[in-house]
């Protein structure tokens, strides 16, 4: 059995293969491998089967796996964890600690659900663990007090990543860059070095590149990939904004690295050397540069939209070349997307989420209708997972049935 295929196994352990487990998804790509959905949407939106009010503020996406809907909150000063049931009941709720309550109060980490646990960090840097059925806390680690690293502008976002046995966190400390905890205990396993870069709000990416596996991720000053093995550093790539915040995981297709952040900075296009110890950066395109909207990869294009440099509009960019296919004012002002059964999904901050084809030829959306519950900026990512249309608008969770037949014109 190859590693990526072994790899493939290790994740799929306890999900089903239409569960939308983690951060952007299954593989952390932003997409779904779901058929069966439909290909528009009736005029003022898909059916709402349900919502609930009162999840606490925040800003993440949900993860649903096993048959449950997870989702971080902050209430009052703690950060909450909770399960609901696919037809929206409550099934558990548990605190996991001080949340960030400071700048845009909220929660900032997905959760993370492995093999019957689910995994969270806080906006204050603290990572817990609970038994994913029940809620029972498993174990607790104050990784910022353990390896020294400051407190972050804005509040610590990481959402976690399992590899294997071990769970990887980016404190960016005195004593680490990036450590991995065992995922049953919460102890020690390895830590890097220390490079003196603070974190970035970046969300790690699992890498396959030939023989080779890596972690890719981002620090205020530079992308970089460690051993998963052993943390050792195998390479870097300066990559820095004015602001020094690069939410966006970079994206792995075909030997190459899509690598992005807002505040003007944009795009890049990095090749992984054959033995994996070195990057070479091939092109810079400053046009796309969404923030913690992120991006999507697909058939070699990359689809996002701007922040700064394009004012707001979206875009598809050749990931080979840089060159960029089009920009258009699309669903609306910034946004985050995904990618399902041929169509992206595009959730604006202006409120409106749209089906859209993509195509390098030109911006085509499909379908549109505007998010009718919740307050505050909508920067939760939608999630398509099992048939439904999950979007979170402030303390506000919403599920819609996208099944074919559901009710398409």
């Amino acid at each position: 059995m190859s590693l990526g295929i072994l790899c493939l196994c290790l994740w799929s352990v306890g999900a089903q293969a239409d569960d939308w487990p983690q951060f952007r998804g299954p593989n952390r790509d932003g997409k779904s491998t779901e058929k069966g959905l439909l290909a528009q949407w009736p005029e003022g939106g898909p059916n709402l089967l349900w919502s609930v009010q009162g999840i606490g503020k925040g800003f993440t996406h949900v993860s649903v796996s096993g048959g449950l809907v997870y989702v971080t909150g902050l209430a009052g000063k703690e950060g909450i964890l909770r399960a609901y049931t696919l037809d929206g009941k409550l099934k558990w709720e548990a605190k996991y600690g001080p949340e960030w309550d400071k700048a845009q109060p909220g929660a900032r980490s997905i959760p993370t659900v492995h093999d019957g646990l689910v995994y969270v960090t806080s906006g204050v840097g603290n990572v817990a663990c609970f038994d994913a059925a029940g809620g029972k806390p498993v174990w607790s680690v104050k990784v910022f007090e353990l390896y020294e690293a400051p407190q972050v502008q804005w509040g610590y976002a990481e959402s976690l990543l399992v590899d294997g046995e071990n769970v990887i966190v980016t404190p960016c400390g005195k004593k680490a860059t990036m450590v991995a905890l065992n995922r049953k205990t919460g102890q020690s396993v390895w830590a890097s070095p220390a490079l003196g870069q603070g974190s970035s709000f970046c969300s790690p990416l699992l890498v396959q590149h030939g023989r080779n596996r890596m972690i890719v991720t981002m620090t205020e000053n530079a992308v970089v990939a460690f051993s998963p093995e052993q943390g050792k550093v195998l390479w870097q790539h300066p990559y820095e904004n004015y602001r020094q915040n690069h939410p966006v995981t970079p994206i792995y297709h075909g030997g190459l690295l899509y690598v992005t952040s807002g505040y003007g900075k944009g795009a890049i296009g990095l090749a992984i050397a054959d033995d994996g110890g070195s990057v070479t950066q091939l092109w810079e395109q400053p046009r796309q540069d969404p923030v913690h909207g992120q991006a999507v990869e697909v058939d070699g294009y990359v689809y996002a939209a701007s922040h700064q440099k394009a004012n707001g509009r979206w875009s598809c960019v050749d990931l080979k070349t840089g060159k960029l296919a089009w920009e258009d004012p699309g669903v609306g002002k910034s946004g985050s997307v995904i990618f399902a059964d041929g169509r992206l999904y595009c959730y604006s901050e202006d409120g409106v989420v749209g089906l859209v084809r993509p195509s390098p030829e030109r911006c085509q959306v499909v379908s549109t209708f505007k998010v009718p519950q919740g307050e505050g900026p909508h920067w939760a990512h939608p999630v398509v997972a099992n048939g439904r249309l999950y979007l979170r608008h402030g303390e506000a969770l919403m599920c819609y049935d996208i099944s074919a037949g559901s009710g398409a014109p």
